[in-house]
């Protein structure tokens, strides 16, 4: 492994889900849930639950490229959620759910659109997956982190978490970290 880490920070509904998937992902060292895009500093998750403060719910991955390309994060990004639905991933509704690639700089949003190009006539609908230059970073409050590892009986877990998190692992099982 080589001592270069990059950094992806995506949003595709919770946190949570996103989170799990990617804390099981070759090459990742780091997957930390938070909040970026608005224009309140430090949210808390109930103002960004209220959808008021323009924040998306976004996990923040620092990978070896190395290990996994930036292009392969995006793809297990693109596998693991619906990027065809506005402000929505299955029963969770609002802005803060938006599907979202913050760039860190224009060769990540390159990528990005290279990327749903490529991959745009998978689907039914178009991708509405915004890309925009990454802001400040807000790590979520230290029990959302980890939280399906914590926490995989509680009912949003079991119901929601662990189906994308096996869907995962059946359509990456060679890029499983343990």
């Amino acid at each position: 492994m080589s001592e270069r880490i990059e950094k992806a920070t995506l949003g595709g509904g919770c946190f949570w889900c996103i989170e799990a998937v990617y804390q099981e992902l070759k090459g990742v060292k780091s997957a930390i849930s938070g909040y970026t895009g608005g224009h309140v500093d430090n949210p808390t998750y109930r103002q960004v639950c209220e959808g008021t403060t323009g924040h998306v719910e976004v996990v923040q991955v620092s990978f070896d490229p190395e290990v996994v390309s930036y292009k392969d994060v995006l793809g297990v990004f693109f596998a693991v959620h619906d990027p065809t639905t506005k402000d929505r991933q299955g029963g969770d509704v609002g802005p803060q759910y938006r599907s979202a690639i913050f760039t860190e700089d224009e060769g990540q949003a390159a990528t990005a659109r290279e990327l749903i190009a490529e991959i745009k006539d998978v689907y039914n609908a178009p991708i509405v997956t915004v890309i925009q230059p990454l802001g400040t970073f807000y790590a979520a409050e230290d029990y959302h982190q980890r939280y399906f590892e914590q926490n995989p009986t509680q009912s949003y877990c079991t119901a929601v978490v662990a189906p994308k998190v096996a869907k995962f692992r059946k359509a990456f099982m060679d890029r499983l970290a343990r």
